[in-house]
């Protein structure tokens, strides 16, 4: 595979000394994906993950994957690859690329690592507050661009108030997504229109969090299940560096940092002991009492859009999540 100019560029490549091979892993449906190798005459490579895919969507997509896995980087450099940058190639426009670091992917770490732990590194990025974007005088909930949780670009503009990003931005909006891939459905209408009008204010209003306080906008992976998280080495081929616990194929934004263990409650992988460590350098937001039902609710999410992207058996798990919440807190 001969490698685009515009790749060339963006790394300051050698071709004549450079080769493209196929790799593994995409995360999404419609990515191929190409480790990128310059042999120095020195001897030493450098070595490059790259994406490419065709269409708006990929497009879209790897912009937000791009700004995503900087976000995560910027703040814990260890917990993910570092982007260095997408675009179009210059050879075909409708084909858009991202170029990352190479992880080379490896067993678990050895008892005798020095490396930080997951939980230790997710505990570090849910507690460094988000930037204040341009235009604005302190930290929002969002993100600056679309990013992609599987195949659905997420709305992610700026509110000042957790509970109304969450109702609208991700409750209202894969709503609207999952009308529009499986047809209109009445009830599970009325339970997201509940669930988001009654439920999100109740459970996740700023006057009720933290004793009024509040949360933070922190940096979310945003589709952090386990199959997105591994033990890897950047750059170079395993055994040449210290393996590193990490996470990829990101989905950030700015959110509670609670909204991250829906997912990770959904799918599973992580266990008991990884939550431990984690919640003793996060406390759970107060009210603690309340903490397992806001997990529930930062899972819907996941459930509602697994049902827009799949359809089938993920309406039935959002709809009993819901209807529980209901229950419990819609009349409040």
């Amino acid at each position: 595979m001969k490698l685009d100019p515009a790749v060339v560029k963006l790394l300051s490549l050698d071709p004549e000394h450079t080769t493209v091979s196929s790799a593994g892993g995409g995360g999404c449906s419609s990515a191929f994906t190409s480790k990128i190798t310059e042999k120095g005459s020195d001897g030493k490579e450098r070595c490059f993950f790259m994406k490419t895919g065709s269409g708006k969507e990929a497009r879209i997509m790897f912009e937000g994957e791009h700004a995503s896995l900087n976000a995560i980087h910027t703040a814990v450099p260890t917990l993910c690859p570092k982007s260095f940058g997408w675009g179009s190639f210059t050879s075909s426009s409708g084909t858009s690329f991202l170029v990352t670091d190479f992880l080379t992917l490896t067993s678990r770490r050895s008892s005798t690592s020095s490396a930080a732990s997951l939980a230790s590194k997710l505990a570090k990025l849910h507690t460094t507050p988000a930037p204040i974007p341009d235009g604005y005088d302190k930290p929002q909930f969002g993100f600056p661009c679309t990013t992609c949780c599987g195949d659905t670009p997420q709305d992610n503009s700026f509110k000042s108030s957790w509970a109304e990003f969450y109702a609208e931005n991700r409750l209202r909006f894969i709503l609207r997504r999952a009308e529009a891939a499986n047809g209109k459905d009445g009830e599970l209408h009325d339970l997201v229109e509940k669930t988001a009008s009654k439920v999100v204010p109740r459970l996740l209003a700023d006057d009720h969090l933290n004793g009024g306080k509040g949360v933070v906008p922190v940096v979310v992976h945003g589709d952090l299940w386990s199959g997105n998280a591994g033990v890897g080495v950047f750059g170079t081929d395993a055994g040449k560096g210290e393996p590193e616990e990490v996470v990829y194929d990101s989905s950030a934004c700015y959110a509670h940092s609670e909204f991250e263990l829906g997912i990770m409650k959904m799918f599973g992988g992580f266990g008991a002991g990884f939550l431990k460590e984690y919640h003793q350098l996060v406390p759970k937001a107060e009210p603690v009492g309340e903490y397992e039902d806001r997990v529930a609710l930062y899972e819907l999410y996941h459930h509602l859009n697994h049902y827009a992207l799949f359809g089938g058996g993920y309406r039935s798990g959002a709809a009993s999540i819901m209807k529980g919440l209901v229950r419990k807190y819609g009349s409040s």
